[in-house]
């Protein structure tokens, strides 16, 4: 009787442990995207930056891409942002804010990606996605940053937007409140949604980057 009551605590056990186990598989399999074990425990995403369909005449058009890359769990978000199409005339070149926005949706071209990805409710500039300003070389920006954003688990910022801005972000030291939120950077000039991608593209550009560092 002990050996039958021993038995089939041993199995209610083993059933509850399967249970546990395939439901820790399923958590995993949204947390962590398959990718992510396909490159070498290396999460690589991509947005293809146009410029935004309600944009004013007479402002840039900006093109380009937005490259990540992020080693599973806790490596830092590396971030190459490459973009063309900043005018090459009239003096010395205006820095442009980079940040990552609420929303991927351009279905009213830049202005319904929402306000900057803020999911720790503080202030601006520290937001995970406020990337800072970037002076435009030649009509041209080619920079690598580092990242406090992320790509994994439930602040990932995959699905969300890249915005290109007008003007300088004032980092939060402007006089407004828009300076809190926004930094006042102006209106959208073009923008992007975040997806995950292979390798590939981020092993061209990087090796284009170095060798444009190399040459300068």
């Amino acid at each position: 009787m002990l050996t039958m009551l021993l038995h089939g605590s041993l199995c209610i056990w083993g059933a509850a442990l399967v249970v546990l186990l395939a439901g820790c598989q399923q958590c995993g399999s949204v947390e962590v995207p398959p990718e992510v074990l396909q490159n070498n425990d290396t999460l690589y995403a991509a947005c293809k930056m146009r410029p935004s369909t309600s944009l004013p005449d007479g402002l840039p058009k900006v093109y380009g891409q937005v490259l990540f890359k992020q080693d599973y769990p806790d490596g830092k978000l590396k971030v190459l942002l490459r973009f063309s199409g900043f005018p090459t005339e009239g003096g010395d070149p205006v820095p442009r804010a980079v940040h990552i926005h609420q929303f991927g949706d351009l279905s009213q071209g830049c202005d319904s990606t929402g306000g900057h990805y803020n999911p720790h409710l503080v202030h601006h500039p520290d937001h995970p996605g406020d990337f800072g300003n970037f002076e435009p070389q030649e009509g041209k920006i080619m920079r690598m940053i580092e990242s406090e954003a992320t790509l994994f688990r439930g602040l990932s910022v995959i699905g969300r937007a890249v915005v290109v801005h007008e003007k300088k972000d004032d980092l939060g030291r402007g006089a407004d409140a828009g300076s809190l939120l926004h930094g006042n950077a102006g209106r959208r000039l073009g923008c992007c949604i975040i997806g995950i991608t292979s390798p590939a593209i981020w092993n061209t550009q990087y090796k284009l980057y170095n060798r444009r560092l190399r040459r300068n």
